[in-house]
C-alpha cells in the first residue's frame, strides 16, 4: 500500500508548489492556469519529475469533466441584463468566427506543416475557438472589470463556441477517416441536431435544476454547503446526458446555468464562492494531466512552423476574422481592437487534439504538438497582457470595492437583500463625513458603524475615520452601486469613465441643452429623455460604459437597472494646457 501513499505524497507537493509558484508569478502577470500547465510538464517524463503519462481516454476523461464544470459556473455568473446586449455579437463569433478562424488557419497550417486539405482544416478546428477556461480564469484573476459589453461578449463567445469546435472537429476526422460518408446534408443534419438537442436539454435542465434547488432550500433539506456539489453533480449529468444523446454537452451544460443562475433566489452567492473553487480545481487538474500528457522532445522539430501558426493566428487571423464580424453590431474600434487580442487559447484546443490521436488521424502526434505550442504561446502572449491592453484601450470601468462581510438575508424571500459591510479608505471621499449626511442608493439602509471593534449606530459614530466598517442593509444593485463610494481613487475614476456630471436618465435632452449647450439639437423642441437620446444614438442595446455624442454633447452610461438606463453622464469639453 505505500505506493498508494507515494502517489497521494507525490500528487498533493505537486498541487501545493503550484499554487504557491502560481500565487507568486499572478502578481508578475502571469496566468495560473500556464503555471500549472508547466508544472504538469516539469512532473512529466522529460522534467524531474519523470512520471511516464500517456493514457489520452484519461485526459479527455477528465479535460470534458472539468471544461462542463468551468461552463456551469461561467452560464451561473452570467447575467440577462448585460448577457442581452452581447448575445448576438458573441453568437457571430461563436458560428460563423469560429469557421472562419478553422478555414484561414487551416490554410495556414497547410502552407507551414505541409498537411493535407482535410487534416489542414482539422488543425484550425481543433485551435479555432478560444478558451472558457483561460478566459474566465484570466477576467476573474486579473481583477479587471471590462465594459459590460466587451466581457460579456467574451464570456460568451469563449463559453459558446466550444459547441461549435467539437462539431467541426469531429466533422472533419469523420471525412477523413470515412470519406465515403461526408456530404453536405449529413453535415447539415448533424449541426442542426447537436445545437438543436444541447438547446433544447439546456434549457429544461436548467429549469428543472433551478426549481429543483429552491424547493429543496425551502424545506430546509440541501445545506449551503452541499448547493454547490450538488448543482456540479446536476450539471455533469445534463452534459453526459446529452452526449449520450449526440447533441452538444457543452451548450446544455452552459445554457442551464444560465438559466439556473438568473432565476430569482435560485442560487446564493455562498454557493456561488464554493462552485467557483471547484471550477479552479477542475482547471488547475485539467492543466497538471494535459502538462503531464506532453513530451517537450518531440515539440522540438515541430517548434518553430507551430510558433509561426501561433503568431498568425494572433496577429492576423483573430483580428481579421473579428474586424468582419463585429462592425455590423456596432462596437468601436477600441472594443474591436481588445476582443481581437482576447481571443485566448488553453485546455480545449488540446483536449480536442486527443480526438484525432484515439480516431487514428494521420499525422495526429504532429497535430497535438502544434495545439499544444499554441495555447502555451497564447497564454504566455496574450495571457500576460490582456490586463494591460484593456486599460491601453480605455474598455475597463472603475473597480468596484469589495465587501468586507458579506451575510444574506432571507435570499428565498421576495426582495432578497444582504447585510454587507465597507471599509472606509484613508484617502477616499467619505472620509470625515457623517453616515446620516449621505444620500445611499435607494434600496440601501445604513444600520452601523464599527470603529476599534465596537459596533456602534449611525448616530453616535460621528465623522467616519479611516478604517471604519459601514454596514448596510442592501439589495443586490444597491450593493453594486455602494461599491463606488468606497474606492479609496473612486472620484477620479469615475469622473474619467462616467463624466464630469451625472444626471437621472429621466432627465429631457433639452434642459441639459439649454444649461451645457449642444450643436445641432433645438433645446426647445427636442423632448427626448436623456436614456432616450442616449439608447438612440448607440442604434443597440446598452450597456454600462456605453458613450455616444449627441448633438455635441458627449454622454455615456452610468448606471443601468433591469436593461433600464437609469444614470447618464456627461463629459464636458476638455481644453488643452501645458498640463495636458
Amino acid at each position: 500500500m505505500d505506493w498508494i501513499q507515494q502517489g497521494l505524497l507525490i500528487g498533493a507537493v505537486i498541487v501545493f508548489g503550484a499554487l504557491a509558484f502560481g500565487a507568486l508569478s499572478q502578481r508578475a502577470g502571469v496566468p495560473l492556469l500556464l503555471v500549472f500547465l508547466v508544472v504538469g510538464m516539469l512532473a512529466g517524463e522529460d522534467g524531474p519529475g519523470g512520471i511516464m503519462f500517456d493514457d489520452h481516454e484519461t485526459a479527455y476523461l477528465v479535460g470534458n469533466l472539468a471544461l462542463a464544470v468551468i461552463l456551469l459556473d461561467g452560464g451561473l455568473r452570467t447575467r440577462f441584463a448585460t448577457f442581452r446586449a452581447a448575445l448576438w455579437p458573441s453568437l457571430a463569433l461563436a458560428t460563423a468566427g469560429v469557421a472562419i478562424t478553422a478555414a484561414f488557419t487551416g490554410a495556414l497550417a497547410v502552407w507551414l506543416f505541409g498537411f493535407s486539405w482535410p487534416v489542414g482544416l482539422l488543425v484550425g478546428a481543433i485551435v479555432g475557438s478560444t478558451d472558457a477556461a483561460a478566459v474566465f480564469a484570466l477576467l476573474k484573476a486579473g481583477g479587471l472589470r471590462l465594459s459590460p459589453r466587451v466581457g460579456q461578449t467574451l464570456e460568451i463567445e469563449s463559453g459558446a463556441n466550444d459547441p461549435m469546435a467539437v462539431f467541426l472537429t469531429v466533422t472533419l476526422i469523420a471525412a477523413i477517416t470515412r470519406p465515403e460518408q461526408a456530404n453536405a446534408v449529413s453535415l447539415a443534419l448533424d449541426l442542426a441536431q447537436q445545437f438543436g438537442i444541447g438547446l433544447v436539454a439546456g434549457v429544461v435542465a436548467g429549469e428543472g435544476l433551478s426549481r429543483t434547488l429552491l424547493m429543496l432550500r425551502r424545506r430546509g433539506l440541501l445545506g449551503d454547503a452541499l448547493q454547490s456539489l450538488w448543482l456540479v453533480s446536476g450539471g455533469v449529468a445534463v452534459f453526459a446526458a446529452t452526449n449520450l444523446l449526440e447533441g452538444s454537452g457543452f451548450l446544455a451544460v452552459y445554457v442551464a446555468g444560465l438559466l439556473a443562475g438568473n432565476r430569482r433566489s435560485g442560487v446564493g452567492e455562498d454557493t456561488l464562492r464554493a462552485l467557483d473553487g471547484l471550477a479552479w480545481l477542475a482547471q488547475c487538474g485539467m492543466f497538471l494531466l494535459l502538462g503531464l500528457l506532453v513530451t517537450p522532445r518531440y515539440l522540438v522539430d515541430s517548434l518553430v512552423p507551430a510558433l509561426t501558426l501561433a503568431l498568425l493566428l494572433m496577429f492576423v487571423v483573430r483580428p481579421a476574422m473579428v474586424a468582419m464580424v463585429l462592425p455590423w453590431f456596432r462596437f468601436s474600434l477600441r472594443e474591436v481592437v481588445y476582443i481581437s487580442w482576447v481571443g485566448l487559447r488553453g485546455a480545449v484546443p488540446i483536449v480536442l487534439a486527443v480526438f484525432p490521436l484515439l480516431a487514428g488521424v494521420p499525422d495526429a502526434a504532429l497535430i497535438f504538438e502544434v495545439a499544444f505550442v499554441v495555447a502555451i504561446a497564447s497564454l504566455l502572449l496574450q495571457g500576460t497582457t490582456v490586463a494591460h491592453v484593456a486599460r491601453a484601450l480605455r474598455v475597463t470601468l472603475p473597480p468596484l470595492a469589495e465587501p468586507s462581510a458579506r451575510v444574506p438575508l432571507d435570499p428565498l424571500g421576495p426582495a432578497p437583500a444582504s447585510f454587507v459591510q465597507f471599509r472606509v479608505e484613508s484617502a477616499g471621499p467619505l472620509l470625515g463625513v457623517d453616515a446620516r449626511s449621505v444620500d445611499w442608493p435607494a434600496g440601501s439602509r445604513v444600520v452601523n458603524v464599527v470603529r476599534a471593534e465596537a459596533s456602534l449606530p449611525p448616530a453616535e459614530a460621528g465623522p467616519l475615520a479611516p478604517g471604519d466598517l459601514v454596514g448596510f442593509i442592501a439589495t443586490p444593485y444597491a450593493e453594486a452601486e455602494l461599491a463606488q463610494w468606497f474606492r479609496e481613487d473612486a472620484a477620479t475614476f469615475w469622473h474619467a469613465a462616467f463624466g464630469d456630471f451625472e444626471f437621472a436618465g429621466d432627465v429631457r435632452l433639452a434642459e441639459v441643452a439649454g444649461l451645457y449647450g449642444a450643436a445641432g439639437l433645438d433645446g426647445a423642441a427636442d423632448e427626448r429623455t436623456l436614456a432616450e437620446a442616449l439608447r438612440q444614438a448607440l442604434g443597440r442595446a446598452p450597456a454600462e460604459g456605453d458613450v455616444a455624442v449627441v448633438g455635441g454633447l458627449r454622454l455615456s452610461v452610468s448606471e443601468m437597472e433591469h436593461g433600464r438606463i437609469t444614470r447618464v453622464g456627461l463629459h464636458l469639453p476638455r481644453t488643452r494646457s501645458r498640463r495636458d
